[in-house]
This record gives C-alpha cells, sequence and structure tokens, in this order.
C-alpha cells in the first residue's frame, strides 16, 4: 500500500480543557482550545515542535481509573525533566532513571490520570549519571 502516515495527535481525556490547558502551559507546551471564546470548551490542542497532543472533555472521568498513556521521545530527558520539576505543577513527577531498554525515562502523570512516558536514547553522558568528565 502505497499510503504515508503523516502525523499522529494522541487525543487525552479531561475533566476541564482550560484547566488542562493551562497544567500543560507550565509544562512548556503551546495550548490552545477550539473554540477560544467558550467558556467551557470541549476540545483543546498541545503542540511541541512536532508534537502534538490533542485534549476532549470528558465531565465525568475518573483520574483513578485512567488508563490513558503516550510516549514521548525526546533528545535530551534530564532537561525536560528538571523544566518539569521546576515548574511546580500538579500531578506526579516520577524520578528519572536509565532503563534496561536503552532510554534514560521518567513519566508524568498530570491531573486527570493521563501518563506521559518520557525517553531519550542513552548517551555515554547520560548512562548511570556519569558526565563527561567521569
Amino acid at each position: 500500500m502505497a499510503v504515508h502516515f503523516e502525523r499522529v495527535a494522541p487525543i487525552l481525556p479531561v475533566r476541564d480543557v482550560r484547566a488542562a490547558l493551562a497544567h500543560y502551559r507550565r509544562l512548556g507546551f503551546e495550548a490552545t482550545a477550539y473554540e477560544e471564546a467558550a467558556a467551557d470548551p470541549i476540545y483543546g490542542f498541545l503542540a511541541w515542535g512536532g508534537v502534538s497532543l490533542h485534549l476532549a472533555r470528558v465531565p465525568d472521568l475518573d483520574p483513578s481509573r485512567s488508563v490513558t498513556a503516550c510516549y514521548l521521545y525526546v533528545d535530551d530527558a534530564d532537561a525536560l525533566y528538571a523544566a518539569w520539576q521546576a515548574a511546580g505543577t500538579d500531578g506526579l513527577l516520577t524520578t528519572i532513571a536509565d532503563t534496561p531498554y536503552g532510554l534514560r525515562e521518567f513519566a508524568h502523570i498530570d491531573p486527570d490520570g493521563n501518563l506521559l512516558r518520557v525517553g531519550a536514547p542513552i548517551t555515554p553522558n547520560t548512562l548511570y549519571g556519569s558526565s563527561p568528565s567521569g
């Protein structure tokens, strides 16, 4: 088949689109509502470079039962981890660590229970926390 996928945009369920947009703005995403003038928008868009995530309002969402997840591959997991830790947002940020499958990785669970796993290939500079100077 000659069809080429061009992009993907996972849709994350949220209870309140405006609150979720504010949360993700603090993490560094560009964030806009579908109908920006609406008092209670039903849809939102997140962007960071070429990566897009969408938000859909699900008023009766139970964050403790959410199974929504996506994986974000980045070029520097340590820098993003530090920035997200400094942002001091709600939700949960796990400790960054090297994995047996070759990625430096952490996770963020937003206030709506959406899991964002974030990873970058382990390089000699990040392997087991080493630095270029040894």
